[in-house]
């Protein structure tokens, strides 16, 4: 057996380094178990955070955020939580287990993206995944929305309210509903029924969308809408967190506290939009109910 701590936070993003930072400040002893996998490392320009008008990448919010938290405190163990016991005995891939009196699930979503060359490099520069953070930044531009289905036709509509000029890749085929057929060509989106091959670019900036069939087509910007990313939940749900139909899991919405009693979660694991942002301030009100329950406020 491990040491003891006040909160095992399972997950080392945005949302888990808030909460961390102010646990961390409230003097508690927290164990931090993170893979470095998460989401938010992928992208390379946040562009919508007060405070950072030229935009931030999600690795320097990291490093930054680590720093932080450890400047307060904060033991960070990188590694994967397999298992939690009845006892709050947080066990990991290694089997390396730690007693703890509360735990905070900031596991957030698995990005599901094909390996096609290129969108990492993109990713947050010139490629996004978020209509509501970046659509501004294709205000005029031909854009692209390589996605697949339905998910792909929803992206590509969305994204009108700032460009005219939007080409659907409909990567892999998927079938589309008749009257989503029919909303693409009232709003004169153009569909392609075609595999994307590549994401041509420099340092990250995009020039074209490459097909399997050997179709070049020059966009500076894109839109990538898949579906079928994973909510990090299993765990939780496992233990007995409840969890709505998607995997998200439950929690009061003002504490963060989900079904049982000790346990809480945060950050896009949670249902909500899926902001830094929001995620920043799901941590910090985690925290400070975390901090209220560890000193007896139940």
């Amino acid at each position: 057996m491990g040491l003891s701590y006040d909160c095992v936070i399972i997950g080392g993003g945005i949302s888990g380094l808030q909460a961390g930072i102010m646990l961390g400040r409230y003097r508690h002893r927290v164990l931090m178990i993170d893979s470095g996998r998460g989401r938010s490392s992928l992208c390379h320009r946040y562009n919508n955070i007060i405070g950072f008008p030229d935009g931030v990448s999600g690795r320097k919010l990291r490093q930054d955020g680590i720093k932080q938290a450890q400047s307060s405190g904060v033991e960070r163990l990188e590694g994967k939580v397999v298992n939690v016991h009845s006892n709050f005995v947080v066990e990991t891939d290694e089997g390396k287990a730690f007693q703890t009196r509360t735990i905070l699930f900031a596991t957030g979503i698995e990005e599901k993206f094909p390996p096609i060359p290129g969108i990492k490099e993109c990713l947050g520069l010139s490629v996004y995944v978020c209509p509501d953070c970046d659509g501004f930044e294709i205000i005029g531009k031909k854009t692209a929305v390589v996605g697949k289905g339905e998910a792909g036709a929803h992206m590509a509509l969305t994204l009108k309210d700032w460009s005219e000029e939007i080409i659907f890749f409909n990567h892999g085929g998927a079938s589309l509903s008749l009257e989503t057929q029919g909303k693409l060509r009232e709003h004169r989106i153009l569909v392609q029924q075609a595999e994307v091959a590549k994401f041509e670019h420099q340092r990250g900036v995009l020039e074209a969308i490459h097909t399997e069939d050997g179709h070049r087509l020059e966009v500076g910007k894109a839109f990538l809408a898949f579906g079928g990313n994973r909510i990090q939940s299993d765990v939780a749900i496992k233990i007995g967190a409840e969890a709505n139909d998607k995997g998200h899991l439950l929690v009061h919405p003002r504490t963060k506290m989900t079904n049982i009693c000790g346990v809480w979660a945060a950050g896009d694991v949670v249902d909500h939009t899926q902001f830094v942002t929001t995620a920043m301030g799901d941590g910090a009100q985690a925290a400070v109910w975390i901090h209220k329950w560890l000193k007896g406020a139940r």
